[in-house]
């Protein structure tokens, strides 16, 4: 049988459709043996913890046991050492009734593994399951976010949202802001100018967005405004898709400035005069990025300033200069060992 060389009309979006359909219940498929493993995983630890709380199982027999269910199941992986003592740690962390009702049995189990050795904290744990069950976060972003401190950093920055802003609008606002935005991704001498950052931070937009946070998409950069024949040039613009407001970055690579603030402020108004769309969109709000600062100039530069204006601060530092916590060679060699098996696909 042969192969239209036309296909009928509407085949195009047949095929789209099922193309996502087939995608969609591939995710499904393996999310359920996602899900499936980690109960199991939780299954060995449990088993493990309680026969070292009855018969005193060492290390020695934790690890025999690895090997003999490795020669028991040759092609079934996740069984090695390292990811057999991170399954006791799994069970010690979480009841099995969290396990099966909490997010933290919705994620792969390589999402697990990055909670454990990371954090200590079962407060913070739960947390940033929740985030990354939430917000579908990739392994990737949940380790960016774990090393970078991202519960310390949301609405950390300084702001006048509440003067400016409606409560409510204000207090959503203040949360899609951080306070550093860790940049570690760049790589720029110590001589970079505020180009050079702009260019870096455009080379590497897929991490800048994910550093950003959920919602933001880039707008523009440089876009041009003129006002009464003169040219004007914000450096950074997005867009919140989910609060449905502009964002316009100015990037500073000294200490702040109040002129700073003020010339922020003239962007922002210029972005929500022209850009925004009263009735469709939240009013329009400025961040401020600069390599360090003082937050009473900062808080006088804003009490002044009419637009609704963050400062935060920014490091390119990666995680070990910037003094964040980082995993022992026996949680590293835990990270390696099978913990990708039944993981999702990273899509960035």
């Amino acid at each position: 049988m042969t192969t239209p060389a036309h296909p009928p009309a509407g085949y195009d979006q047949v095929l789209a459709r099922l193309t996502a359909e087939v995608r969609a219940a591939q995710t499904r498929a393996l999310r359920v043996v996602s899900t499936g493993m980690v109960q199991l995983y939780w299954t060995i630890g449990n088993t493990i913890l309680e026969r070292q709380a009855e018969e005193g199982w060492g290390t020695k027999v934790v690890d025999r046991l690895s090997d003999d269910l490795r020669k028991q199941f040759p092609d079934l992986k996740g069984l090695g050492r390292a990811n057999i003592h991170s399954m006791r740690r799994f069970a010690a962390a979480w009841t099995w009734d969290e396990v099966v009702q909490q997010p933290v049995g919705q994620l792969p189990w390589g999402h697990i593994i990055e909670l454990l050795t990371r954090t200590d904290d079962p407060r913070l744990r739960s947390w940033y399951a929740a985030q990354a069950v939430e917000h579908s976060w990739t392994r990737a972003v949940l380790h960016h976010h774990l090393s970078t401190g991202l519960h310390a950093r949301l609405g950390a920055a300084p702001t006048n949202f509440d003067q400016h802003l409606e409560p409510h609008e204000a207090s959503r606002a203040a949360q899609a802001i951080k306070d550093p935005y860790v940049f570690d991704f760049l790589a720029l001498g110590e001589r970079a100018t505020e180009r050079d950052l702009e260019q870096a931070l455009m080379d590497r937009l897929t991490d800048t967005l994910m550093e950003l946070g959920r919602g933001f998409t880039f707008v523009g950069r440089q876009l041009r405004f003129d006002v009464d024949g003169e040219d004007y040039f914000p450096d950074l613009v997005f867009f919140h898709t989910e609060q449905l407001r502009y964002m316009v970055v100015e990037l500073k690579i000294d200490r702040f400035k109040p002129d700073y603030a003020g010339q922020l402020g003239f962007y922002v108004a210029l972005v929500d005069d022209t850009l925004r769309q009263p009735d469709l969109h939240a009013p329009t709000i400025g961040l401020l990025l600069c390599a360090t600062r003082s937050d009473a100039v900062v808080r006088y530069a804003l009490a002044g300033n009419t637009a609704p204006l963050a400062v935060a601060d920014y490091t390119t530092r990666p995680a070990e200069a910037a003094g964040l916590h980082l995993p022992t060679p026996d949680e590293i060699e835990a990270l390696v060992d099978d913990t990708l098996t039944y993981d999702e696909p990273d899509h960035h």
